[in-house]
């Protein structure tokens, strides 16, 4: 599943789910995921073991890649089906070459990429009442449709709460007002660090 590009700056913190990953564990994943785009290109094997309890932890995960500035793919799983270790190879590799929008990314390429992890808890039903822009992503589901945008999105954006609503609305196919008629609201938090502070 590919989203709007969330903004390639380190997120604050503060503005999405409190800090839960050391800058050990996001330089770890940050560098699993460039090794994952740079094995899928020399056709090798990379262990994907979570060395941890913590990064063994069932989560969803997104990888958002850009170069020189610009959205380069961006892919990710919202539910919980393997261990945040496994989800960002997984990710990785997916928005490197299997994002629909891009051409796969070339050799060339590869050693140039910028990447942002953004790190879910599971999603959980709420109304829409008790959306937080700046806090939540949500998932809104109705009639096999779903429709997802990270917390980073409205932000970036400038959207208000009914806004933020629509536009997921909108990703999923469905009617604008869907989320007051019938559809499921699911909200969910992330943890968003990219590399280039982790370069400083």
């Amino acid at each position: 599943m590919s989203l709007l590009p969330p903004s390639p700056v380190f997120a604050n913190e503060g503005q999405f789910a409190a800090s839960e990953f050391s800058p050990k564990e996001r330089a770890l994943l940050l560098r699993l995921a460039h090794d994952s785009i740079l094995a899928a290109l020399e056709g090798r094997e990379i262990p994907l073991d979570p060395p941890t309890p913590h990064l063994a932890e069932p989560r969803g995960a997104f990888t958002t890649l850009h170069l020189n500035g610009q959205l380069r793919g961006c892919v990710g799983f919202v539910l919980p089906v393997s261990s945040v270790y496994r989800a960002v190879a997984d990710t990785a590799r997916a928005a490197a070459f299997e994002d629909g929008r891009f051409h796969p990314v070339t050799p060339a390429e590869a050693r140039h990429l910028e990447i942002e992890l953004s790190i879910l808890s599971p999603p959980q039903v709420v109304s829409a009442g008790a959306v937080e822009v700046g806090r939540h992503g949500l998932l809104i589901s109705m009639a096999g449709r779903r429709g997802l945008l990270l917390p980073q999105v409205p932000t970036e954006h400038q959207w208000d709460r009914i806004t933020f609503l629509k536009q997921t609305c909108r990703k999923a196919g469905l009617p604008l007002d869907a989320w007051k008629n019938g559809a499921t609201i699911e909200a969910f938090t992330a943890e968003v660090f990219a590399e280039k502070p982790m370069r400083d």
